[in-house]
């Protein structure tokens, strides 16, 4: 992906054309900014703007010498903050699992762990871990386009889990990642409880650091949030996923509820290690020329700055419970500057989540990393960890 005249063309690492995965990132690239058209695969209605962000938010580093922005050049490049003395100060440690830092890129975001790594400057040693794409029992194809649909302030996606099947991202997937540049973690979906806890049971046999698991996507007909959003169903999922798999376990929390507090405390009973808060909400646009919803699958979640103040107080909510029983939180939801990931750390969580973000600012992670050892610096504290929960209330 490359951003050039105030667009962002994207091709989708989900999207139903396989042969996008064999075409060089650097042809890629290439045609994109020297036409200047806003490519897209045939799922994606339009992700071309901002997000609405504040332009100062996000820094840009463009080189002089083409018209994108190109990290090429020395004189280009961000400094490197985990080369920097202070690198140590950003460690966490998340459900026994020490952290580099205390960004996690979320799942559905960046594939399978190596899409992101073919934009220059990007690396996945700027995070302390990701989590990769949904991953069902069997192969997915996902939903009917349009999938994705850029909204004011946020962005609309309703992928439908396409995955190639849990045989395949154990079996082809893993032994290609880089397991020491960071933590990886898989996320585990099923429509039923049986799918959870069998693919559940197929990672527990593989290298992948820890397991989140989705049981919030709103993008599904079939189980996804309806086990979500009932409490004890959430439990019961968490409880057959515990019992096929040592490794430390997350539960993604749908804001999509009624007591999220109730569910968090269910979930941690039945066994999970870490939460997620939140996913996505959900919601709807309308073509008013066509009165047809722009999304294929009619509703899709709503992710970005839009929700960042109502994933603000789930984190905070979640908290209350979970520093009860010592239970980390991943905080997510809007997250695209350093000052968004300490509000989410004061509200109570361990790590930050980085997701819609890296659609318009892949380097977004150096970023937030900068900003936070910055931070630390003028208030005088050594370690990140110092800011979870420090909210006065």
């Amino acid at each position: 992906m490359c951003r050039y005249a105030g667009e962002l063309p994207i091709v989708e690492s989900g999207a139903p054309k396989f042969a996008l995965f064999e075409i060089k990132a650097e042809w890629l690239y290439e045609v994109q900014c020297d036409t200047g058209i806003g490519t897209q695969a045939d799922d994606v209605a339009r992700v071309w703007g901002d997000f609405g962000l504040i332009e100062d938010q996000i820094q840009h580093f463009p080189c002089a010498r083409t018209r994108s922005y190109m990290f090429d050049d020395t004189a280009c490049r961000m400094p490197h903050p985990m080369a920097d003395s202070q690198t140590n100060s950003l460690q966490v440690d998340f459900c026994g699992l020490s952290l580099a830092t205390p960004i996690v890129l979320l799942s559905g975001c960046v594939g399978f762990g190596e899409e992101y790594t073919r934009v220059e400057g990007f690396s996945n040693s700027d995070v302390g871990a990701v989590v990769l794409k949904g991953t069902t029992l069997e192969p997915r194809l996902g939903n009917p386009p349009h999938r994705v649909f850029e909204t004011p302030m946020g962005m609309l996606n309703a992928i439908g889990l396409q995955n190639p099947g849990v045989d395949k991202v154990v079996g082809e997937i893993l032994p290609g990642l880089d397991f020491t540049e960071t933590r990886f973690m898989a996320n585990v979906c099923g429509s039923t409880i049986e799918d959870y806890a069998e693919v559940t049971r197929r990672f527990d046999d593989s290298p992948i650091d820890a397991i989140e698991i989705n049981i919030s996507c709103p993008n599904i007909k079939e189980g996804g949030v309806q086990f979500g959003n009932v409490p004890a169903m959430s439990a019961r999922v968490v409880a057959a996923c515990r019992a096929e798999t040592k490794k430390p376990i997350i539960t993604k929390l749908s804001p999509n509820q009624t007591d999220i507090r109730e569910n968090a405390r269910l979930c941690i009973e039945a066994g999970s290690d870490g939460l997620a808060v939140i996913n996505t909400m959900m919601g709807m646009a309308i073509d008013i020329e066509k009165r047809t919803p722009i999304i294929g699958n009619v509703q899709g979640g709503l992710s970005g700055p839009a929700i960042k103040p109502i994933a603000l107080l789930k984190v905070r909510q979640v908290y209350e419970v979970a520093k009860l029983h010592n239970v980390p939180i991943i905080g997510q939801g809007g997250i695209t500057s350093a000052n968004d990931a300490i509000e989410f750390m004061l509200a109570g969580a361990t790590t930050v989540g980085i997701g819609t973000a890296l659609f318009y600012e892949p380097l977004a992670c150096k970023t937030i990393n900068q900003g936070l050892l910055e931070y630390l610096q003028r208030h005088n504290m050594s370690s990140v960890s110092e800011l979870i929960g420090a909210l006065q209330v």
